[in-house]
């Protein structure tokens, strides 16, 4: 074969390769791979389990407190909730403002310190230092991981309050970051907290093994498979119709939106505190339990709750006609998946020590109960 007609075959191929690439393989990738909803594989219930859920009646759950107290045995007669999380945020708060220091870019950093130092609950660095010390570990080895959630978590909420995408005037009692700063300043500063957030968490005295581990859960947790995920599909589901999408659906955009930092601001702290794969899931799965849970019990607050008691806008989600429980459900159903979260949640903490159980048995309730 003559090398200029070789040439023209190659030139040819290379050609179609390149426009298989760019133009044909993107589409064939789509229509091939299932939807994002079906690919969901952290599902709390099954599609059997969510059917008897909502068919059945609403009932009391007379039996909770007696299997709080079978699960943790006499922790709960000792164990004082209330100076244990002040005790817990006043460490995390004084971590977050040396983490923060005032510097150049002067706006960027006030900007960033007005989100994250604001009167936050701290329920996700909390519950990250609660589990590094259920599995053997110690607060101080956990807390640029609990910075790092919370910086994360505090960078969400900022990218969520944008016109873009929920519009908000005001969170945690206060005018929203780009409401102060204006949009730019807030999108910049969450970028900020965001890169922050893993270089602080490197901060940490582990193992290289156990910072690679954690990195990545860090990681995955706030992209395509966590909250990104979450965001886009809550995005696309606005206004649909209830007929539409079931129980599954909603799980999904919650799992990824809300549940997957709480999940993983616990199992960053199971990682750093040395414990074994098997104590690594368990609290993996309890965590995902009251991911959900917090979520669940959230959209019953922005139904019956005001927004002077909430700390940020009530009733914007009717509003906007996103997807809730209460909305799926109806309200009484909701308070009963509240319940049965918090058994089930409850029940991933067996076999482990009742007194390091107590924080989190405690704190299972605190968010179950919560009121703002």
């Amino acid at each position: 074969m003559e090398p200029q007609t070789l040439f023209l075959y190659l030139s040819l191929l290379i050609l179609s390769l390149n426009f298989f690439f760019t133009n044909l393989k993107p589409r064939l990738v789509r229509l091939f791979q299932p939807s994002l909803e079906s690919r969901v594989k952290t599902a709390l219930l099954s599609r059997k389990e969510v059917a008897e859920f909502l068919d059945s009646p609403i009932v009391e759950d007379e039996k909770a407190e007696e299997e709080e107290e079978d699960i943790v045995s006499n922790a709960n007669f000792t164990f004082e909730f209330d100076p244990y999380m002040i005790s817990k945020a006043e460490s995390v708060n004084k971590a977050l403002d040396e983490a923060i220091p005032v510097g150049e870019p002067l706006k960027i950093h006030e900007a960033m310190r007005y989100a994250i130092l604001a009167a936050g609950k701290r329920v996700r660095p909390i519950l990250c230092l609660a589990s590094c010390e259920l599995v053997g570990g110690q607060e101080n080895a956990a807390m640029p991981a609990a910075c790092a959630v919370e910086m994360i978590h505090t960078m969400s909420l900022i990218k969520d309050d944008l016109p873009c995408m929920d519009n908000d005037d005001l969170r945690r009692g206060k005018p929203t970051t780009h409401k102060v700063y204006g949009e730019g300043v807030a999108i910049l500063s969450g970028g900020a907290l965001l890169s922050l957030a893993f270089e602080h968490m490197t901060t940490a005295e582990i193992s290289s093994e156990r910072m690679v581990w954690a990195v990545r859960e860090l990681a995955r947790s706030i992209g395509t498979r966590g909250l990104v995920a979450g965001q886009a599909m809550d995005i696309s589901s606005e206004g649909l119709d209830l007929n539409e999408v079931g129980l599954e659906h909603l799980e999904f955009i919650h799992v990824h939106k809300t549940a997957v930092l709480l999940e993983t601001a616990a199992v960053l702290g199971a990682i750093i505190g040395g414990g074994s794969d098997e104590e690594i899931e368990s609290v993996r799965k309890f965590a995902r339990c009251i991911g959900l849970l917090f979520q669940v019990v959230d959209d019953i607050l922005d139904e019956t709750k005001s927004s002077e008691e909430l700390g940020k806008t009530a009733g914007k989600d009717q509003l906007t006609g996103k997807l809730t429980y209460p909305k799926l459900m109806g309200l009484e159903k909701s308070k009963e998946f509240v319940k049965r979260l918090t058994k089930d949640a409850r029940q991933h903490l067996q076999g482990f020590s009742s007194e390091k159980v107590a924080p989190l048995v405690a704190l299972t309730t605190f968010i179950a109960n919560r009121n703002k």
